[in-house]
This record gives structure tokens, sequence and C-alpha cells, in this order.
């Protein structure tokens, strides 16, 4: 196979993707760096435009002049979503299981924005899906890169990866890696993470820390001790990054980092239940406080957070502007609602506690899992 046939080629090798070599790293460098600096021609494929970042970076990147192209699944939902694109980006319908669905969607692509995969808890009941789609969906993408001979990968850890640090909350990247028990999520990302590094391709990783839009009230809420130290960031703020990253491929290429809001959006998970039940129109009296663990989530304050910040300025948000987002989400009439039968949601809420069910189950196993 000769260079122009290799690079041109438009059927993806399939199981013969490892015998394919990257082009020399130097030139690599050269031919991304290029493209990523040449204003409105870089093409950019964005994945998982319809979740929580997503939705939020779709509107950067078309307002920058990037050439946008994103793949997503065919839902009804989706396609209502980014009906509003569809005369600003390529939108492609298909699933990041799909190999050949992703080396189509990955040709001629400069960079690509990784958001999609399998989250908590759907991630949780169902770790087969997780591992396809979260593992094997970005393996996909990292052979399409090697088979298109460029490409800058831009990937969405996640800070589960550093484990339980109720006590320990300090965190910075080069902290040992020790995952929560029964994590597979976080087990999942670390094992993604190494693939990436391993495949030879351009990159940069960004660990996300607890990434707020607007909350829904799940189970899962109680899985995380109250006493958490959490750094969150805006789902706003983590779109500006993954797009301003675009323009500092230099600074990133080769490098994980941790990203979080900084400082100013640093809280205890208490208070910050607090701040998001009053803003709903719920009572948090209600809630039962013994329903949380107090052991195995992850969370704390990122201490090196400011060196991605330093690169790419991409922090906008503080807790008190993300609460105002939040309050610009909730109609009056939802609001009363919730304050009229707060006590009967949260009593409802408090039963869906695992934790709580644990404990009144007698179940040994999930009680040394969940509290100390």
């Amino acid at each position: 196979m000769t260079l122009n046939q290799w690079v041109e080629g438009s059927n993806p090798p399939g199981d013969t993707i490892h015998q394919i070599r990257l082009l020399p790293q130097s030139f690599l460098f050269v031919f991304v760096v290029y493209n990523l600096c040449r204003g409105g021609c870089v093409k950019v494929l964005l994945t998982g435009a319809c979740g929580a970042v997503g939705h939020h970076a779709i509107p950067l990147l078309i307002n920058q002049g990037f050439d946008v192209t994103v793949f997503e699944l065919k839902t009804k939902k989706n396609i209502a979503q980014l009906n509003q694109y569809n005369n600003k980006a390529k939108i492609i319908y298909g699933n990041i299981t799909d190999r050949k669905a992703v080396f189509d969607a990955c040709r001629n692509q400069d960079a690509i924005i990784h958001l999609a995969g399998i989250i908590p808890p759907l991630a949780d009941s169902e770790p087969k899906l997780t591992y396809e789609v979260n593992y094997e969906g970005t393996k996909n993408i990292v052979d399409a890169i090697i088979h298109n001979g460029h490409g800058f990968l831009m990937f969405a850890s996640s800070i589960s990866v550093y484990g339980d640090r109720v006590d320990d909350y300090h965190i910075k990247v080069s902290d040992t890696i020790q995952f929560s028990q029964d994590d597979y999520y976080a087990y999942v990302k670390k094992m993604t993470e190494d693939m990436i590094i391993e495949s030879g391709i351009e990159y940069t990783i960004f660990r996300l820390t607890a990434i707020m839009d607007t909350p829904r009230i799940d189970p899962l809420m109680f899985h995380m001790p109250l006493d958490t130290k959490i750094e969150i960031a805006s789902a706003r703020d983590t779109a500006r990054a993954f797009v301003s990253g675009l323009k500092k491929f230099e600074q990133l290429r080769g490098r994980i980092f941790n990203l979080g809001g900084g400082e100013s959006c640093r809280c205890t998970y208490r208070d910050l239940l607090k701040s998001c039940f009053t803003i709903y129109g719920l009572n948090y009296k209600y809630l039962d406080e013994k329903a949380f663990a107090d052991r195995n989530f992850h969370c704390g304050y990122y201490i090196d957070g400011d060196e991605l910040n330093e690169i790419i300025s991409f922090r906008q948000d503080t807790l008190e502007t993300y609460y105002n987002y939040l309050r610009g989400h909730v109609s009056f009439f939802q609001k009363q609602m919730s304050t009229i039968f707060s006590y009967f949601i949260i009593s409802h809420l408090n039963q869906k506690s695992e934790p709580r069910i644990a404990l009144k189950s007698n179940n040994t196993d999930l009680i040394k899992k969940y509290f100390r």
C-alpha cells in the first residue's frame, strides 16, 4: 500500500489496523499544527453532542468558524435537539460501536472532541455496554485516526479514576490511581486513557471533575458522602475548555490535565445539595442524611487545575453564577409545586437510597462498601 493509498483509502482496514503504522511523528506534528492553526478550515468532529457538555460545545464551535461534524445516536430526542444545526454543521447519526460508521465520520477530520460515553448510573448496571461504548468506541476513533494518518484527539476522562478522596481531598494528575470499589466506569476510563497514550496518536486528556448543568434527582446522589469536598465545573465552562483547546494544540499535546472550576467552585457536597434543593423549592430538612454513604465514591479539589486554565482560559462560572443559571431554568410553577409536595418527593427519594437499603436489609457486603 502506498502512502497516498493509505491516507486516502476509503475502506477501514478492520482487524488489520494494528499493521498500519503512523506517519513519522515529526511530520504528523507539523501537519496537525498547521491544520489547527489555519482558521475556519479546521475540521472538527464532535461526539456526544447532545450531552451536558456537548450541547454547549456545538454553538461555540460553529460561532468560532470551525467546520463542524456531529456524530450522535439517532433518537427522536437527539434529532429534535440537533435539527437547529442542520444548515450549520454536518450531522451524522450512528453508534460509536459501529466501526465503519466511526471511520466514515472521522475521515478528513483535523480534530475529534470525544465526549460520547456511558456514565453512571447506567455504567454501573450495564458493565458490558460500558466497555463496548467507552473503551471499544474510543478505540474505533483511535484506529480511524491511525488509518487517516493525522488527527488530534481530545478525550473526556473523569475524576473517578482517583477513587475515594474524602480524607485526602487535594488531587493532582501525578497522584496514584486507585479506583473505588466496584467502580467499573472509572476502571474503563483509565483503561481507555492507557490505550490512547500507547496508540501513538496526538492527544490530550481532560479528567473532568463533577460537571454541573441542570441536575437530575437520582438515587446515585446517595453514593457520595456529604462531607466530600467537591469542586464543580459548569458544563458551559467545560465546553469552552474543549473548544479553546483546539487552538492550543502545542501546549496540550501528549498531556493529561485535571479540569475543574477552580477555587470559586469549591464547597462541600452537603452545601451544594442544600443550595440546589432551595433553588428547586425542595426542603433539605426532609432529606435523610443517614441514607448517604460515607466512603467509596470520588471527588475532591484539583490543586493543579489552574494549569489548564492558564493555557486556555476557559473559566467563567463560579458557584454563584451556576446557581443563577439553575434559577433561570426553574419556573415559578415548578418551584411552587416542589415546595408544596417537598416532603413526599424527598421521602420517596430517601427510599431509593442504595446505602439505606443496604442497612435496612443488613447486607454485610454492601454495608462494607458504603460505610466505614
